[in-house]
């Protein structure tokens, strides 16, 4: 199963390099098949642009993640404090094999019953991509 990510450009361009190898999340899918996430990136450039294999789901607290994941989060540390902020738990989607589309795609491309960008994530149909 595959979930749709709405992710920044500029993590985006992180992920791509191979600089950024974890995903930070302050919730997480419910389902447990979750395999592929595919990512779109947000406005300005709104574009489904790649997708990447899960490794693996870290879930604890926001220090023993970044602990854990530090070097390759490829964002600042005090990003990441700003945005687990009051939070007990989080969570880092551990990145493996990002595949790039040759061509970006449009939202009703992979799904035509997707019609705005999810705020965090949204489930794809199986018969999507």
């Amino acid at each position: 199963m595959k979930v749709l990510l709405s992710i920044k450009p500029e993590f985006v361009e992180e992920i791509m390099s191979g600089n950024k190898k974890f995903e930070y999340r302050k919730s997480i899918f419910k389902r447990a098949d979750i395999s592929t996430v595919v990512v779109y990136a947000t406005k300005p450039y709104g574009k489904v642009v790649g997708e990447f294999e899960i490794e693996d789901i870290l879930e604890d607290s926001p220090y023993e993640i970044w602990q854990r994941t530090k070097k390759y989060s490829g964002i600042k540390k005090s990003f990441f404090n700003s945005y687990f902020e009051n939070k007990e738990i989080g969570y880092a989607i551990q990145i493996r094999d990002f595949i790039a589309y040759e061509t970006p795609l449009e939202l009703k491309d992979i799904d035509e019953d997707i019609k705005v960008a999810p705020q965090s994530f949204c489930y794809i149909r199986e018969t999507s991509l």
